[in-house]
């Protein structure tokens, strides 16, 4: 199927009247949705004059009349137990590792390690920028059955964190009920 000047013709106005891209691919025949959608970006269409489906509201509510609380009478609290709290202490961030100095990164040959010198047995922790000549990787000695050497296994494969979260004791006697009722029950 071509498009036409009289079909994109078509298109441009029925886009702006706010049909759906499934609507127009019916009217237009011979042509799917994806490729109507397809024809608006490259026309770079954009906005319409009205939604494809109108927005809905949900009905109103009926007001319910709102009961006065009682205001509590405010206690005032003694100075010392507004004391200040000590502040949490802060962790040290960890350190980055950082790569081998340049000359440790060279190959006995006295190159870099890049994609076509890379063999099994060479770390493969890429450093500095793709897209520049400097691109290259770590090339290091690695242990058997791994892609990095020591130090970018460090930064590569953190430990999972631990559960910080243990249910509480009023958790774990309604959790208990529960499956004692469904014992009961089943």
């Amino acid at each position: 199927m071509a498009w036409t000047e009289d079909r994109v013709e078509t298109l441009k106005k029925l886009w702006a009247d706010g049909l759906s891209a499934s609507q127009i691919a019916k009217q237009l025949g011979g042509v799917t949705r994806n490729a109507v959608i397809g024809k608006v970006h490259r026309l770079g269409l954009s906005g319409r004059a009205t939604p494809s489906r109108p927005a809905r509201r949900p009905a109103p509510r009926p007001a319910q009349p709102r009961t006065p609380k009682p205001a509590a009478a405010k206690v005032a609290k003694p100075a010392a137990a507004s004391a200040p709290t000590p502040p949490t202490p802060v962790r040290p961030a960890p350190e980055p590792v950082l790569p081998a100095p340049v000359d440790a990164q060279k190959l006995p040959s006295g190159e870099y390690a890049t994609v076509l010198t890379l063999r099994e047995g060479m770390c493969k922790w890429p450093i500095g920028d793709p897209a520049s000549t400097e691109f290259r990787f770590c090339g290091r000695k690695t242990a058997a059955g791994t892609a990095y050497c020591d130090a970018h296994s460090q930064v590569a494969y953190q430990p999972q964190a631990k559960r910080r979260r243990k249910p509480s004791d009023d958790a774990k006697a309604v959790l208990d009920s529960l499956q004692a009722a469904r014992r009961v029950n089943f």
